[in-house]
């Protein structure tokens, strides 16, 4: 069941979301530390919403469609300034003060970074509350079997942050100033298209 669980988590990895993408560049513009420390806040939440999804919070939340929209909407407005700010790092802009995505960033400014993103992010939400207790409920499982199936989830999400890390921190001795820019660019109007479609896409949770 850790195993099932564990190749049930990497989908959400594989998709690289703006969680990953975050991960990713904190690694190239901030280094190694930074980086993990981000995904044990991931981590973290990632374990918390697979508790919830065990002790049932997926039904509660379908079961009120005005709980479903207000997730929504405040998951894409979260996603679209967090896009906003790194794209308008690249041109040396602040949009919120104390978020600078560029210049090199402390530990704890990292994790709480991550922590928000994290909380807010739609495809978190739909995955972990959603797709997750509609597998268990599919599988049919025991308690027992749901815990073990949630650890090899978060097993996955550690063990592929923790690489994506890696790569971002080697690629980060080759990368130029101009081509730091142009990868913030790029993963903020990344998180702002998210976050726009989560917006307006008429399905929700």
């Amino acid at each position: 069941m850790l195993l099932k669980g564990f190749r049930f988590g990497m989908l959400l990895q594989i998709a690289v979301g703006p969680v990953c993408l975050f991960i990713f560049q904190t690694a190239v513009t901030s280094g190694l530390f930074p980086a993990l420390l981000g995904v044990i806040g991931i981590t973290i939440i990632d374990s918390l919403y697979i508790l919830g999804a065990i002790m049932g919070i997926g039904a509660f939340i379908n079961k009120y469609d005005r709980s479903k929209i207000i997730l929504k909407y405040f998951g894409s407005a979260v996603l679209v300034v967090f896009g906003l700010s790194i794209a308008l790092d690249s041109f040396e802009i602040s949009l919120v003060p104390s978020i600078n995505y560029l210049s090199k960033q402390n530990m704890e400014t990292v994790f709480f970074k991550t922590l928000a993103l994290a909380l807010s992010n739609p495809l978190t939400i739909i995955f972990w509350a959603g797709v997750f207790s509609a597998k268990v409920a599919e599988e049919n499982m025991e308690k027992r079997e749901q815990y073990f199936f949630g650890i090899g989830a978060v097993l996955s999400t550690v063990i592929f942050l923790t690489t994506i890390s890696i790569l971002g921190c080697f690629l980060n001795r080759f990368l130029g100033v101009s081509v730091l820019n142009s990868l913030n660019m790029v993963v903020g109007l990344i998180l702002i298209g998210l976050g726009v479609k989560s917006g307006i896409t008429k399905k929700v949770i």
